[in-house]
């Protein structure tokens, strides 16, 4: 079971590096307005580098925490900016509850999002309202603890968390930013959604259609 969940985890990276390259342009043109235009080619050479560590490793003798720590090496060390220490820390808090849970249950996936959250948190000293990733990822994390708590479907659970990522990431357009660089700007950061918040939105629905992947639809 861990064998195949460590490879489950192995194809969300890749979904995730695939997605975040797709939208690489789109993410930089974001960061553009209120950052350093960089965000889409920092966070697509992350994963990029996450997939190159996982491919040289034996997936079939590794754990799915130990998955979720080699993304965090390989992701900081490939990352060197702001956003490489969140990201290895949300790997890591995520290695951290997966302990606990190894076969990638419903509660298992809750605690991976709930985990990511905090690491981020905890690493960026930001909250909701600050217009950063976090504006997505605790919308997220508040509908994946109600639906765990609820015993909902995984395919609802990620449909819930996924709607509330989305709409937390749309709301950054509104708010004036209070941390990073976007913070520099003042009232000028209105108007444009924070692009940490979009990447992280195209990052939880990779996590979303790995995780209902043969599972029954709602």
């Amino acid at each position: 079971m861990s064998a195949n969940a460590a490879r489950r985890l192995s194809r969300m990276f890749h979904r995730i590096s695939v997605a975040i390259s797709a939208e690489k342009d789109h993410l930089s043109d974001l960061d553009g307005a209120i950052g350093d235009a960089d965000h889409g080619i920092t966070m697509a050479l992350g994963f990029q580098a996450v997939n190159g560590e996982l491919t040289k490793r034996d997936l079939d003798q590794m754990l799915p925490s130990e998955v979720l720590s080699v993304a965090a090496s390989a992701f900081l060390d490939a990352v060197g900016a702001s956003t490489g220490p969140l990201y290895a820390t949300a790997f890591r808090k995520a290695a951290q509850a997966l302990k606990q849970d190894e076969a990638l249950s419903a509660a298992g996936q809750a605690a991976i999002v709930e985990a990511m959250t905090s690491g981020i948190r905890e690493r960026g000293k930001g909250q909701r309202g600050d217009k950063t990733m976090l504006d997505a990822w605790i919308p997220a994390t508040e509908a994946a603890a109600a639906a765990r708590d609820r015993q909902a479907s995984v395919s609802a659970m990620w449909a819930e968390i996924v709607d509330a990522a989305d709409a937390g990431a749309r709301s950054t357009r509104s708010m004036v930013a209070t941390r990073g660089r976007a913070a520099r700007l003042g009232e000028r950061s209105l108007g444009h959604i924070d692009p940490g918040a979009a990447s992280a939105v195209f990052i939880i629905k990779a996590m979303r259609d790995t995780f209902t992947e043969n599972e029954p639809a709602e």
